[in-house]
């Protein structure tokens, strides 16, 4: 899965002398955290977050009455406040380095570019709903973990397994525990009672079903 696959594509955007009472609204209206800045020419040169937002209330005013507030902000540009150093990431990149970035510094969206044109937006909402579906957090079925040896042909034993008693496997995700010689794997199992699936996957040699439960 790539960037492009789940970004929002032609975002909204604000430009650099709106006022940030203007910007403000336009993110409430349409339910969303970041808001990129584009200049005349259409370029990329600042992104206004949520934290820009508070951030241009001065302390000393956040006790006064919002008319106040409003009036306040009113007066302040998006070019005053908005993030000037803004990371962006390609539309070809791979979703699991864009989650990544977004890790590592911290940050709550990536500005998507082709070129030097403004093409999206990824935030981390698109990451976590992408993790939902991975899950089949939104599938009927069992839902269950089990630790594995990390070696080859493991992913086939368990999906052949379930697949020979009639199972159908929507789901098989697998991932790195504390101990480097094993790895755990969630499964999203139909057409199997729960017993069944238990039974056929513990007797596999150095197979464990760690938890069962329906998803």
């Amino acid at each position: 899965m790539l960037v492009k696959d789940c970004m929002t594509f032609n975002p909204i955007c604000g430009r650099p002398d709106m006022p940030v009472a203007e910007a403000q609204a336009l993110m409430q209206q349409h339910n969303f955290r970041h808001l990129p800045i584009l200049d005349q020419d259409g370029k990329l040169v600042g992104l206004i977050t949520q934290r820009s937002l508070i951030q241009a209330v001065p302390s000393g005013m956040r006790s006064v009455s919002p008319a106040a507030i409003n009036y306040a902000l009113a007066k302040v540009k998006a070019r005053h406040i908005m993030v000037k150093n803004v990371i962006t990431i390609g539309e070809d990149v791979a979703l699991e380095e864009a989650a990544r970035v977004m890790a590592d510094k911290k940050i709550g969206c990536l500005p998507v570019m082709r070129g030097d044109r403004l093409v999206g937006i990824i935030s981390d909402n698109d990451i976590f709903n992408v993790m939902v579906n991975l899950l089949g957090a939104r599938r009927a079925g069992l839902r269950v973990t089990v630790l594995q040896p990390d070696r080859a042909g493991e992913v086939a034993r368990i999906s052949s397994a379930i697949a020979q008693r009639g199972g159908y496997l929507s789901v098989f995700v697998t991932y790195p525990t504390a101990d480097p010689a094993v790895w755990a794997s969630v499964l999203k199992v139909t057409n199997l009672p729960s017993d069944v699936l238990v039974e056929t996957l513990n007797s596999l040699p150095d197979i464990r079903v760690q938890d069962v439960r329906p998803g």
